[in-house]
């Protein structure tokens, strides 16, 4: 079971379910917390291998994406929460998506954060330079470049600093389980273009995302499901450079939803 955090609300029958992204925790939803439990009951998780679900599973263990996904599932099904809004940000994003595939239904809305959505050839060259080194020189010089080239501007320190501080975290071991995911991921972003989700998406990107923006502004053109919000004076992790718009337009889109 992955290790869970419920803030029920009195009176509220809606979920919402925070999935963080790679190298994250729980953690990286703080500044979401306060707000989301005045107004719905409130699941936080930490995906297997990441926070205090670390101990839960074996070094030698590998990763698929369709197993993290139903590790979430399994978790809502525990709690008895059979539908829920489902909050994610950066690669937790490719974990929603996975979740509305295995069990299509179960999410009322989906919003996405700093969505990855697409490997263009900066992210293919970036990778494939990582999966080089990544036996060659310490995990945390790679987790350093990385997070200086998806969030490259001084005004996205915090974001930047955080996003290194739970890479410590997360440990080499694991770390080195999601880089080899990284052709699943490939595969799996392919599949999730083609087709929709089963549930209304609101994507919510910071105009300082310049890996990501272009291609979520691309893909909401072509699906009927989706809508777009740029946050202004953000970068990738939008909901800690900006979070009262973040949470604004996060809840404002459950709410329309949820009635």
């Amino acid at each position: 079971m992955l290790y869970h955090k419920t803030f029920r609300h009195k009176s509220s029958q809606t979920w919402v379910v925070f999935i963080h992204g790679a190298g994250g925790s729980n953690v990286v939803w703080f500044r979401q917390l306060r707000e989301f439990k005045k107004h719905f009951n409130v699941l936080l998780v930490d995906l297997r291998g990441h926070g205090k679900s670390k101990k839960e599973y074996t070094q030698e263990e590998i990763y698929k994406f369709d197993e993290i996904a139903l590790d979430v599932i399994k978790t809502m099904d525990h709690l008895q929460v059979q539908k829920a809004h489902l909050v994610g940000i950066s690669l937790g994003c490719i974990v929603i998506r996975a979740m509305d595939k295995l069990a299509p239904g179960r999410a009322e809305s989906i919003i996405l954060g700093g969505a990855v959505i697409q490997f263009n050839s900066r992210i293919k060259v970036l990778l494939n330079v990582a999966k080089l080194l990544n036996s060659i020189i310490p995990y945390m010089w790679l987790y350093r470049i990385n997070a200086w080239i998806l969030i490259p501007y001084k005004k996205d320190i915090e974001s930047r600093k955080l996003f290194i501080k739970e890479a410590v975290r997360l440990g080499e071991k694991e770390f080195r389980k999601w880089l080899r995911m990284s052709s699943e991921i490939k595969l799996n972003l392919q599949e999730f273009l083609m087709k929709e989700a089963s549930a209304p998406v609101l994507y919510i990107m910071g105009d300082r995302d310049h890996m990501f923006l272009p291609m979520v502004s691309n893909l909401v053109k072509q699906h009927f499901n989706s809508r777009l919000e740029v946050i202004s004076n953000s970068g990738h992790v939008c909901n800690i450079d900006q979070p009262d718009i973040f949470n604004e337009h996060s809840i404002r889109f459950i709410k329309s939803i949820s009635g």
